[in-house]
């Protein structure tokens, strides 16, 4: 019997390999060309999963290393573009979350709301790190860490479509709170029925 993949997450954390995730990245790859088939994202799925257990060396594998072989996969049976556009909605996260800066105010009323327009004049500024939300989730409310983890990107998404690149923490609690009860409430509704 084989031992579950363990995956590094770029921030460090450590989580098990999930195939359907490796799936869904193809799927959505494909679909971001026009090339939505969901027979093929299983087939590539599959050819991924199958190297990634039956490689000689250790039975962990970082989150770059399975990316390099999804878009290795997709370069190799002829979806080349689909890898390009996966690498640069890759790269555009990236530099999304590098402009993204976590002030520490609570904005209640409007003479809060303009203190963000003095940035340069705030303390406590941090880059956006969605890990943290993750481990606070984790450690402060006893939240599983996959849970915890698909919480923390809702959030990061919401926070990528505002378009807004100093972020107040009050407004980072709010959505956890919204992303997390929703979570939660569906978590349950599946357990009941």
């Amino acid at each position: 019997m084989q031992t579950q993949l363990k995956v590094i997450k770029e921030d460090g954390s450590v989580e098990e390999y999930l195939h359907t995730k490796v799936m869904g990245t193809i799927s959505n790859a494909l679909a971001s060309v026009g090339q939505a088939d969901m027979y093929m994202a299983e087939q590539f799925a599959e050819v991924v999963t199958y190297f990634l257990y039956h490689r000689q060396e250790h039975r962990d594998v970082t989150s770059s290393e399975i990316f390099s072989i999804i878009k290795a996969v997709l370069t190799a049976t002829q979806y080349e573009e689909a890898a390009i556009v996966l690498s640069e909605c890759h790269f555009e996260r990236r530099l999304k979350r590098s402009r993204i800066q976590v002030v520490s105010i609570d904005i209640q009323e409007l003479t809060d709301a303009r203190l963000l327009t003095r940035a340069e004049e705030l303390d406590g500024k941090c880059r956006w790190d969605k890990s943290r939300i993750v481990q606070d989730l984790v450690t402060e409310h006893g939240i599983c860490r996959q849970t915890a983890r698909m919480i923390a990107s809702m959030v990061e998404e919401k926070i990528f479509s505002m378009g807004i690149t100093l972020v107040p923490a009050s407004l980072i609690k709010q959505l956890v709170l919204g992303d997390a009860a929703a979570v939660l409430r569906a978590q349950e509704q599946l357990q009941t029925t």
